[in-house]
């Protein structure tokens, strides 16, 4: 098949790798050095209507896209309209992610577990329930902050703080939520709307560093899978994946994509912390490597309503993801820092996540600028081979936890 893959960063990177590897002709726009080694990189203007008439122009047989904000912006709309299959939810159905207010009256409206919460579009009245709340208490902005916009308030002058550096743009709204006690957890569903597909349950590590502390981040790690019980994936499956999907359908907006689960295993069983309407970012540069059939066939096979869960196939090896990060990052990243990748082993990939080409050397371009992967039979192997190879990068300054996988016991040093 020709593949068009939609954006740039190391989840398109996991993405496309996974594509090719199956044999296909892999193009994307806009792309990042490490995918032109692996697809055709196009130049196209990034707004909907343009990106439909590339892929009309490519003869693209499926249409795959990566960030939430060509989501919301009605992509998966502007293809379908041209007779072109793409693999993502509508405009309106993706407002699952991009809007968290309307996905927690969703989740109240359809009995999906989650923290009790309250939204407000006003600045006083959202201080105002402050004064009623126990702290921790977790803040969040409604819109999308590309997994920056939660903030975990030990104090009422922290959760002061979140509020008004939310309210600091016109038209906000903020969820105020409790806190959330237990280990967090990802599950993605691969789906056309009615039948689905899990992945294997991973583990992200959202804040820059080690001990779970410090400013929230787009996600420092992941390991894959983590050991869910069968009970609690059960419960995943029964309480939050199918009466979600059966939601959306019942409210007119059938759901087609990856539907991302991010959940807490709290004491009264799993709980949705958010929903994502994508491939997690860094958590597709771990499941994917685990994928042994064909993503974009799974991807044609949805966006015509037609996924065949069954044939859906993950290896039982283990997978862990290192992230380097700019120094600097998540608040004024540095940008331009020459980097030295080294050669890969089997079974190794360095995604691309904030890469860019210039005076003849690959420079840092964003805040999370390499995502080191390694798949292993143990998750402890795979830890190891990961921080390995991420040791044996050049980047003066790089950012990155050394206790990925540490909330499970698991230890990189350990075979």
């Amino acid at each position: 098949m020709r593949v068009l893959v939609i954006g740039g960063g190391g989840r398109e990177h996991a993405i496309v790798h996974a594509c090719a590897r199956q044999g296909h002709t892999v193009l994307c726009t806009p792309g990042n050095p490490g995918i032109a080694e692996l697809a055709q990189v196009l130049d196209s203007p990034q707004d909907a209507d343009a990106l439909a008439e590339l892929a009309v122009r490519e003869a693209a047989d499926v249409v795959i896209v990566g960030p939430e904000a060509y989501l919301a912006a009605g992509v998966v709309d502007a293809c379908t309209a041209r007779g072109v299959p793409a693999f993502g939810p509508t405009a309106a159905a993706s407002r699952l992610e991009g809007d968290k207010g309307w996905s927690k009256a969703f989740m109240r409206r359809h009995g999906i577990p989650t923290a009790h919460h309250q939204t407000f579009d006003d600045l006083d009245a959202a201080l105002a329930h402050l004064d009623t709340q126990s702290t921790p208490t977790v803040i969040k902005d409604a819109a999308l902050r590309a997994g920056k916009g939660v903030t975990i308030a030990h104090t009422q002058a922290e959760a002061g703080a979140a509020l008004r550096d939310i309210f600091s743009v016109p038209d906000a709204c903020a969820v105020i939520e409790d806190f959330m006690t237990g280990q967090e957890v990802s599950v993605l569903a691969l789906t056309d709307g009615v039948a689905f597909a899990l992945t294997p349950p991973s583990q992200d590590h959202k804040t820059i560093f080690e001990g779970d502390i410090g400013p929230m981040t787009g996600g420092m790690g992941v390991i894959c899978p983590f050991p869910l019980s069968d009970a609690d994936l059960a419960a995943i499956r029964e309480r939050v994946i199918a009466p979600t999907l059966a939601g959306m359908r019942a409210e007119g907006l059938p759901f087609c994509g990856v539907l991302y689960a991010g959940l807490m295993l709290t004491p009264d069983g799993p709980k949705v912390v958010e929903f994502n309407a994508r491939f997690g970012d860094p958590e597709a540069e771990a499941v994917l490597p685990l994928l042994q059939s064909d993503l974009a066939q799974h991807c044609l096979d949805a966006a015509r309503g037609q996924l065949e869960p069954q044939t859906v196939r993950f290896s039982d090896d283990a997978s862990a993801v290192v992230i380097l990060a700019a120094p600097g990052y998540p608040g004024d990243p540095l940008r331009g820092v020459r980097l030295g990748l080294p050669d890969v082993g089997e079974d190794e990939i360095i995604y691309h996540a904030g890469t860019r080409e210039l005076d003849g050397g690959l420079q840092s371009s964003g805040g999370r600028v390499l995502a080191v992967t390694a798949v292993a039979p143990t998750l402890n192997t795979a830890l190891a081979r990961a921080y390995a190879l991420a040791d044996r990068v050049e980047f003066e300054g790089a950012q990155l936890r050394r206790d990925i996988g540490g909330r499970i016991g698991a230890r990189a040093g350990e075979a």
